[in-house]
């Protein structure tokens, strides 16, 4: 729509403030009623704004060349600022004409000089060789040529800050050959310029042709937005949308690391629930029961693990071979893991008992006549209390088979010394171990990932496994060891693992932390305490700038990182999506209350 504007000579009349009453009266609301300042004093260097200063600056001179991105340093800096670019093209023959003329200009200069003996002048030469070789580009229609206004006008709180400001826009373009003034005596004029209206008052510009002036235009802020994926949040530098999709990447892994109550749990039950709509399989390990009432919401299947839990998992169960493995490989890896998981369970082996416990899981297996050469898809894998029999019986074995008592006899055999009985065949699955004591954690939380591994391994399909208050699995060396393994190898099998921690430290202090940071494609920082945020800045080489915006940002605000771009994001949720994934307790009282209240009302 074209909006009808005054002539310069009115721009005071433009400026000048609308009462509501005469907006009321006149019963017409137009854009200039919306974005006119309520009052304002022009100076010559700038314009008060309320308790705010506004200064204009245009750009006068360009270099020769010039590079691409070199506008990205100010699109990006952390300051308050709004940009204007005019662009005018001009008709291709008038261009010519006054190239000719130029042309001219220059031979001649150069015909004076060798008339006189002067040496070349390769200013000259060069001038002389640009204007001939753009000519062509315009004949050929292979440039144009546009009167370009470049525009920036910058917010401060006093005229120190402004100085301040322009100071670093200045050194950054002046670096480059790209001189800026301010507009003097024209603030007026260089703030309407700049406003959001479209027209151009300031009418300061500089003939540019089509290939440098794609190197400005549009703007080269950094952005992750891709053709397909997930909307993961708002860039806040430009406002663009941070969408990306986490399997077009080299892997498909993430880390979070975010302290208590900064939104990261938050975070990934939004990216889950959108996740969920792209038929990608998800499932949750939950340390917290956070995920319950998502799992109700979207019609997932919740298993709350605990001593008295009637949900079981064997871990001697076995995947069935794919087609590129053989039952050799299944069961070898399984008893490496098995071996791995008693040493959590028995508090640590010796090498000798390493080795014994070992021969005792092959031995447990040939019980159930499992072995390399067997077929062993439909025979019923043994028990812990079977191994606890075989160790009984082995030399230097009984007091392995004593340490097992408590899982198999004790008040902790209801868990793991049963056939498993969880049916993990829905698109959302969440395991709790909230209520599982804090001393078995790690074991539970090592037993339910073997578990998800055989399905993963066992039926290949888009799946995300989503590994909640991971500093859990860092404890041990073997449970670290296990979720690194499930990182690196997930790939394969079309998984990817979303590592989430709010203890940085204890995760970092693994030798296999940052192992599975490198090997995470997507690292999403959220606000992080003081005491954390060397050992980040260290680990992501951050800056110092990202440093304290980790420090200083809001609840799902921080940064972003996919290979080597990063950028500010801020996650944000629909009404409708923010009700299902809340972890705010006063939002779930009101939700609660909300839902007794239209029961009652219904007669529910």
């Amino acid at each position: 729509m074209d909006i009808p504007f005054l002539k310069k000579s009115q721009v005071k009349e433009e400026l000048t403030p609308i009462l509501p009453s005469d907006i009321y009266q006149s019963g017409v609301l137009e854009l200039n009623d919306i974005i006119a300042p309520a009052a304002l004093r022009v100076s010559a260097k700038g314009l008060n704004l309320g308790d705010k200063i506004a200064r204009t600056l245009f750009v006068i001179s360009y270099p020769r060349f010039l590079t691409e991105e070199w506008f990205s340093p100010i699109i990006n800096l952390d300051k308050v600022f709004d940009i204007s670019i005019f662009v005018n093209p001009i008709d291709t023959s008038q261009a010519l004409k006054t190239l000719q003329k130029k042309i001219a200009e220059v031979q001649s200069q150069i015909s004076i000089r060798e008339e006189k003996g002067m040496v070349r002048d390769p200013i000259l030469d060069t001038a002389f060789q640009d204007i001939e070789s753009l000519r062509d580009q315009l004949q050929q229609a292979q440039e144009k040529i546009f009167d370009v206004g470049l525009y920036v006008t910058l917010y401060g709180d006093n005229d120190d800050a402004l100085d301040k400001i322009e100071t670093e826009i200045r050194s950054i373009l002046d670096a480059k050959l790209i001189y800026l003034k301010p507009a003097n005596y024209q603030q007026e004029e260089g703030f309407l310029s700049v406003a959001p209206i479209g027209h151009d008052y300031l009418e300061i510009t500089s003939k540019i042709n089509s290939t440098p002036l794609s190197s400005l235009f549009p703007f080269v802020s950094f952005d992750l937005t891709s053709n397909k994926g997930i909307l993961f949040g708002i860039n806040m530098q430009n406002s663009s949308l941070v969408l990306f999709d986490r399997f077009s990447l080299e892997n498909y892994n993430s880390v979070i690391f975010a302290k208590s109550g900064s939104g990261k749990s938050y975070t990934t039950k939004l990216e889950i629930l959108r996740s969920l709509m792209f038929d990608t399989d998800v499932i949750v390990l939950d340390p917290e029961r956070e995920y319950e009432y998502l799992t109700e919401a979207v019609g997932g299947r919740y298993f709350s693990v605990s001593l008295n839990s009637e949900h079981h998992i064997n871990p001697f169960d076995l995947s069935i071979p794919r087609e590129d493995e053989s039952p050799a490989d299944v069961l070898r890896s399984n008893i490496i893991n098995l071996v791995g998981l008693m040493r959590i369970m028995l508090g640590g082996l010796s090498a000798e008992e390493d080795s014994i416990m070992d021969n005792a899981i092959s031995e447990t297996y040939a019980l159930k006549d499992i072995s390399a050469d067997s077929d062993f898809s439909n025979k019923p894998a043994p028990l812990l209390a079977d191994l606890e029999l075989v160790l009984a019986g082995m030399e230097g074995g009984e007091s392995l088979a004593q340490r097992l008592t408590k899982y198999t006899q004790g008040s902790w055999s209801g868990f793991m010394n049963r056939p498993t009985n969880v049916d993990i065949n829905k698109q959302f699955v969440v395991f709790s171990v909230r209520d599982m004591e804090d001393e078995l954690k790690p074991i539970a939380m090592y037993i339910i990932m073997h578990h998800i591994w055989n399905v993963v391994r066992r039926n290949l399909k888009k799946r995300l496994l989503v590994v909640d208050e991971a500093w859990w699995m860092m404890k041990a060396e073997d449970t670290a060891s296990f979720l690194f393994s499930m990182v690196k190898r997930g790939r394969k099998y079309f998984l990817g693992v979303a590592t989430i921690t709010q203890d940085v430290e204890d995760f970092l202090r693994s030798p296999y932390g940052k192992p599975i940071i490198t090997n995470s494609s997507i690292q999403l920082l959220l606000k992080q305490s003081p005491a954390a945020i060397n050992l980040l800045q260290e680990t992501f080489n951050l800056t110092e700038e990202e440093k304290y915006l980790l420090l200083e940002s809001g609840v799902g605000e921080g940064i972003f990182i996919a290979g080597l771009k990063r950028v500010a994001i801020a996650v944000k949720a629909s009404y409708t999506e923010n009700q299902i994934i809340t972890s705010d307790p006063s939002e779930i009282l009101a939700i609660k209350k909300a839902k007794l209240e239209f029961n009652t009302t219904n007669g529910k």
